[in-house]
């Protein structure tokens, strides 16, 4: 060990890289490779045009602002446009309510800075999204799982969970949950349990921190929008805490998401923010403003929807094909992600030499669960490949989980 190695702290010590960051390197530059690893957008669907034309018309302005540092709490003419969206989906707000940041990871990561200290409970869905498990670890949690049914988060186990915690002596700081298509399974928090869990947090004292990249991303074909209505439409208590983010619906590339809470959170998140990155790309902010203001967003919402249903659609049939009964599943009704458990004794992680071998990745359960358990789960991301890859890719993952079987 050198000397500097010596002296990380102890949540350096304890960092561990996410397993589904690592599949995307182990993807990256290998075209032979089918990867259902990353939940990366299908680059086909990115507006192209559209983007060249805002940037050139941006740039060709030569507004200095453009390429200048920006206030921390975000581009104001963006903050503005996004009031009457939110609006639009229920959720009562202004101007004050919202902060900008750079992507929704690091949403995730100010909140947890906010609120929680070394110790304190984080309570999160079995399974849940490793990007926030890593910064909840990174910031001392103590993570608590609370197991799902069909219709999302077991509201009788959160609250035995909750008193087993309170009754160790230790403080339960707030509810992590993705209801619309959750990361890693595709779920839909059930509109009953959505109002079921606002009850809850109020009843418990413990509020709820919402996450939701993939709301927009509903399929026609199986779900009404109205299904995929935000908690925070609903939160006349204030007690929820809601992310949002455009890396799913326009590119990952601009990194910007924000944060939408009471004036006095988003005012200590702004402090936060400043010691983090001081302000999020003013170009970046200012593209997905006018993304925005001149229809790209919304013209392209119809066509996601259509292009990642039609997805979903050839993996199912290319599971039951070429898998069967060694497996179930259940399809996805929006989003990103087909969640597979194999039977019991198989373990997905052990598999991963065979799968590089014959050439198909995904990303193991296990890293999705707090509690040591899901060996023996898979997530498999339909949205990036195309339709004839995931052909493919499932014909040679079928081959082996077959010789596990």
């Amino acid at each position: 060990m050198t000397a500097l190695e010596s002296s990380f702290s102890r949540m350096g010590s304890q960092l561990t890289g996410s397993a589904i960051r690592q599949m995307g390197i182990l993807a990256a530059g290998r075209p032979d490779l089918i990867s259902f690893a990353p939940g990366y957008p299908d680059p086909a669907t990115f507006a192209w045009d559209a983007y060249r034309s805002i940037a050139d018309d941006l740039l060709s302005a030569g507004d200095g602002e453009t390429l200048q540092y920006g206030p921390t709490r975000g581009f104001g003419p963006l903050i503005e446009t996004l009031v009457p969206r939110l609006r639009a989906r229920g959720i009562a707000c202004n101007s004050e309510h919202l902060l900008l940041t750079t992507g929704s990871q690091q949403a995730v990561d100010l909140v947890t800075r906010l609120f929680v200290d070394p110790g304190d409970v984080v309570l999160v869905e079995l399974p849940t999204f490793t990007g926030a498990i890593a910064a909840f670890r990174s910031a001392g949690a103590h993570l608590v799982g609370v197991r799902q049914d069909e219709e999302g988060l077991d509201i009788t186990h959160l609250d035995a969970v909750v008193a087993a915690e309170r009754a160790a002596g230790r403080r339960v700081k707030f509810l992590y949950v993705i209801p619309n298509f959750q990361n890693p399974t595709g779920g839909l928090l059930s509109l009953p349990r959505r109002r079921a869990l606002l009850d809850w947090s109020v009843r418990a004292d413990v509020p709820i921190v919402e996450d939701d990249p993939y709301g927009d991303l509903w399929f026609p074909d199986v779900t009404r929008p109205e299904e995929t209505r935000p908690m925070k439409a609903d939160d006349d208590q204030e007690r929820v805490i809601y992310l949002q983010s455009t890396s799913k619906t326009l590119a990952p590339t601009f990194r910007t998401a924000w944060i939408v809470a009471p004036t006095a959170v988003i005012e200590r998140l702004d402090v936060a923010k400043q010691s983090a990155d001081l302000c999020s790309s003013s170009l970046d902010q200012r593209i997905v403003l006018e993304a925005i203001t001149r229809g790209v967003l919304d013209a392209q919402l119809p066509r996601l929807r259509q292009v990642y249903a039609e997805k979903r659609d050839v993996m199912s049939r290319a599971l039951a094909t070429h898998v069967g009964d060694l497996a179930s599943w259940r399809a996805p009704r929006g989003g990103f992600f087909l969640w597979v458990q194999l039977p019991d004794g198989i373990d997905a992680r052990a598999l991963l030499p065979a799968a590089v071998a014959a050439q198909v990745i995904y990303v193991a359960g296990a890293p999705f669960f707090v509690d040591g358990t899901g060996a023996n789960a898979m997530r498999l991301a339909f949205s990036a490949a195309t339709a004839s890859r995931i052909e493919e890719g499932i014909a040679r993952l079928a081959a082996v989980i077959r010789t596990a079987a």
